[in-house]
């Protein structure tokens, strides 16, 4: 009995330990990324008058992971070094971001030149986003990923204020410096994550290696990223295929409520522009708060379950929203919908890193999430922005709510599938 405990402990702690380090590790990341999504969109403005060709070159980064992704996900997935699978992309990538995201102000005098420093930030950048969150299923067991996930996405939702502050102390007379902050951060991190993670030791990476020395004796190659996505698409079992088109469309959800929140608080609410940017702060604070508690759900009442149940909490939101249409009822409605929300951003990776066949690809499914989310993020706004174009602003919280309505019907039916096949394995 003593032995199990003591064994329990030293488990729990090296559970503790990982997750705080794979949290670091995406802080500094998304710091970067919420730094840059602020402050670059002016930068390009002083050369350019057009919104679109500055969206444009802001929507870059996300083009780019679509395709970068994915296949830097495989491409982890099938290294084998004596550092691990991981580490090697993170200790390469990281300094080199870093020092590419400091050249950013630097740049700004002449466009071209920033075009080219931004393409590199967004290219290196994209190159290990999805590596450091494939460390939690490489060295967490499956029925604790949920509350490992959690405490890597409030951390990465903590990167907003951390943003939000380095601009409103520094970026207007010491721009160069508030450009450097997020990218000492970064370096700190790598350097804390070099010293003390060897993700060779994970248990994942060593059943990866096991399970390629069976499949290299019997004349198999490594799984590609088309041959991944092939198989799912062949599966009879549809689940993992449609738990991707529910990330893409609650991710298109998401993005809505969020990058046309303030024109909503403009048009509909009849806010000024500043307010109505102010809107979607306190469900920030609301997404932190409720992180962790939809993960510890998750675990008891099952992924799926509660998944739905949140999202269903989301369209309700923005149909409370709706019906009370002031600014504070925007305000408890964005609140309640980001609370809602955790319960999917929490486990949806978690369960498709559990649909997983093998240990061998949790990297490619982890750049298979992101691109959904992605998608999601460049396919939202612009729907639901077609979408108030016919029904009119007042309504857009409703088209919101229908959006997510449908990734609500596909996750119930994941479930269905997955209850059917769980009674046929036990027959």
């Amino acid at each position: 009995m003593t032995t199990v405990s003591v064994g329990q402990v030293g488990q729990r702690t090296r559970t503790r330990r990982i997750t705080f380090l794979v949290a670091l590790a995406v802080f500094a990341q998304e710091a970067t990324w919420n730094f840059y999504e602020s402050q670059v969109p002016p930068l390009l403005r002083e050369h350019l008058t057009s919104t679109a060709v500055v969206g444009l070159l802001m929507g870059m980064d996300n083009l780019l992971g679509i395709f970068i992704q994915p296949w830097i996900g495989n491409r982890s997935d099938r290294t084998r070094t004596s550092w691990g699978r991981r580490m090697p992309y993170l200790v390469v990538g990281m300094p080199i971001a870093a020092a590419l995201f400091i050249l950013i102000p630097h740049s700004a005098a002449s466009l071209p030149l920033l075009i080219v420093v931004l393409f590199s930030y967004a290219l290196v950048a994209n190159t290990f986003k999805p590596i450091a969150e494939a460390l939690v299923p490489d060295f967490i067991a499956p029925e604790r990923r949920s509350r490992a996930n959690a405490v890597v996405k409030i951390a990465s939702s903590i990167t907003a204020i951390v943003a939000a502050l380095i601009s409103i102390f520094l970026v207007d007379n010491h721009l160069s410096l508030a450009f450097a902050i997020p990218a000492i951060i970064m370096l700190i991190s790598i350097g804390v994550l070099a010293a003390t993670v060897r993700d060779n030791r994970s248990p994942a990476y060593q059943a990866a290696v096991a399970e390629s020395e069976e499949e290299h004796s019997a004349e198999r190659t490594e799984p590609r990223v088309r041959d991944t996505f092939i198989e799912i698409l062949k599966d009879a079992d549809r689940s993992r295929l449609l738990l991707l088109l529910a990330i893409l469309l609650f991710g298109s959800a998401w993005a809505a409520s969020r990058s046309l929140m303030t024109p909503y608080g403009m048009e509909a609410l009849d806010m000024p522009r500043g307010a109505a940017g102010g809107l979607t702060l306190p469900s920030g604070i609301a997404f932190i708060l409720a992180a962790y508690p939809a993960a510890v759900l998750a675990e008891r009442y099952g992924r799926l379950r509660v998944m739905a149940v949140g999202m269903s909490v989301f369209a309700g939101a923005m149909v409370l929203g709706t019906l009370i249409q002031t600014p504070m009822g925007a305000t408890v409605a964005l609140c309640l919908a980001a609370a809602g929300a955790t319960c999917f951003l929490v486990n949806a990776v978690v369960v498709l890193w559990n649909l997983a066949p093998s240990a061998r690809v949790f990297g490619t499914y982890a750049g298979m999430y992101t691109v959904g989310w992605a998608g999601g993020g460049f396919l939202g706004p612009a729907v639901v922005g077609g979408m108030v174009d016919i029904t009119g602003w007042p309504l857009m919280l409703i088209d919101i709510a229908v959006v997510t309505s449908l990734s609500v019907i596909v996750v119930a039916r994941i479930g269905v599938l997955q209850r059917r096949t769980a009674l046929t394995l036990a027959k």
